[in-house]
Order: C-alpha cells, then sequence, then structure tokens
C-alpha cells in the first residue's frame, strides 16, 4: 500500500480527480551529480548529495520507486521533455522564464547567490569593482542570467558546464571572482583545501527577476500532477522530521 495514502485523499480533494491516474509506481529522476553539496558522485559512481537524499524521500513519501539519471545541466530541461526521466530534482530554481518550459512543485530550498574573491585582492562588489575582472559562472544558471543582466557590462564573463571546471579555473587564477549558490560554494570550494585561499565578498543575492523563489522539481507541463504530489510530499517530510533529518546531514541551518 502506498503510503501516502492519506495524502493522497487530500490531493483528490484538492484536485478533483485521481492523482494516481497515471500510477506513478516508478519514478525516474534527472540529478546533475556535480554540485556538492547537493549532488556529487563517489569514486564507486554511487550518487550522494542533499538533493539526493530529498528524491528519495520524495519517493517513498508517494509511495514510489526512486531511479536517478544523471545528466549535464546544459541538457537538462531538454532530456526532461525528451522523456529521459520524468522529473528534476537539481537544485532549479523556479524562475518566471523556466515556468515557460515545465510545470514546478513548491520549493524544497531557498539560498542565496554570492560572490568569492582571492584573499587580499581587494576586489570590491560594485560596477566600478569589478571593471575589466573576469567572472567565473556555471552556464545556463540563474548565477549567469544574475551577472550578465547586472554586470554585463562592467565584467568579462566565463561560462562552465559544471561548478567544478569554475573552481578549477579559480585555483588556477583564470578568474577573478566566483559566483554561485553561497552554500554550495562553501562546502563545494572555500571550506576544502583547494579553496582555502578564496573568501565571500559583498552581500547575498536573492532577487526574484533572476533567482525565482526556491529550488523547485520540475517536470513536464503535461505532468502537473506529479509536480503536485511532490508539493504534497515536501510538506509530509517537513512535518514529520524528514527533512530535518536530511537538512542535519549536510547543513548547520534550515536551508528551507
Amino acid at each position: 500500500m502506498k503510503k501516502l495514502i492519506t495524502v493522497a485523499v487530500v490531493a483528490m480533494m484538492m484536485l478533483g480527480t485521481n492523482v494516481f491516474a497515471n500510477e506513478w509506481n516508478k519514478i525516474r529522476i534527472g540529478v546533475e551529480g556535480a554540485y556538492p553539496p547537493f549532488s556529487s558522485v563517489e569514486k564507486d559512481g554511487t550518487l550522494k548529495g542533499f538533493d539526493i537524499d530529498i528524491a528519495m524521500a520524495l519517493c517513498e513519501e508517494i509511495g514510489a520507486e526512486c531511479v536517478l539519471i544523471p545528466q549535464d545541466w546544459d541538457g537538462i530541461i531538454p532530456a526532461l521533455m525528451a522523456r529521459k526521466y520524468d522529473a528534476i530534482i537539481a537544485s532549479m530554481s523556479i524562475t518566471e522564464e523556466r515556468k515557460k518550459k515545465v510545470a514546478f512543485s513548491d520549493k524544497y530550498y531557498n539560498t542565496p547567490a554570492k560572490f568569492a574573491r582571492k584573499k587580499g585582492s581587494g576586489i570590491a562588489i560594485s560596477k566600478a569593482g569589478l571593471k575589466g575582472k573576469t567572472v567565473g559562472v556555471q552556464r545556463a544558471t540563474i548565477h549567469d542570467n544574475f551577472i550578465t543582466g547586472e554586470f554585463g557590462d562592467s565584467v568579462e564573463i566565463k561560462r562552465y558546464g559544471t561548478q567544478d571546471e569554475a573552481y578549477l579555473d579559480a585555483i588556477s587564477g583564470r578568474v577573478d571572482l566566483l559566483l554561485a549558490d553561497s552554500i554550495a560554494m562553501e562546502a563545494g570550494f572555500l571550506k576544502t583545501d583547494q579553496g582555502k585561499g578564496w573568501e565571500f565578498v559583498g552581500p547575498g543575492y536573492s532577487d526574484p527577476k533572476y533567482f525565482g523563489v526556491g529550488a523547485g522539481i520540475a517536470v513536464r507541463k503535461s505532468d502537473g500532477e506529479l509536480a503536485k504530489l511532490f508539493s504534497l510530499a515536501i510538506k509530509v517530510i517537513r512535518s514529520n522530521g524528514v527533512y530535518h533529518m536530511i537538512n542535519g546531514k549536510y547543513f548547520a541551518f534550515d536551508v528551507y
């Protein structure tokens, strides 16, 4: 019997239909696997991270088998549309631009973006301070959109397929600054031996115009009922302690 039987009843009342009409016994989840601590790949090929644990917990609440399918970020929405998988759980921010292509669940976390600079560089975050500087960002992300929209006439932007590639160029001295999710950059770079010579600079950024309203689960618009199931499951794990347990494995505060 599905674990979410009571949630299903609530969902049917909300939707006026049978939310299990598509028989979601198995849900294929597209994940990035290159965005620690949200998702990464172990040496043995095992996927781990906050996104991965959240995906497994939500599938369990829905009562579905969870099949994780790694996908490079650049093609993550096209692969969803091509039916390579049924949903994306990959720290994808809910933005108006993306909502034109896909349907989203409610958010499952929301953290600000920040710049990082090499210690001792003295770089200040302003159009004048960034004039002529090179900023590394992951391609086709909210951070790419923000730096292009707000500082594109002041900086040189270097775009990368993965966040790890941006970190490598920072270490090699090929960029002056990085812009990324503050939590991902702190855990995946600043707190590592390779990133110890770098530091955050400037404020956190969360303008909904660029950053949306948090990270959600993306599905095809034709599968809107699946997005609603995920939203209900998020509410369940937020209330029964499962979310808190997963959060505590990776962060010292509530990223919700």
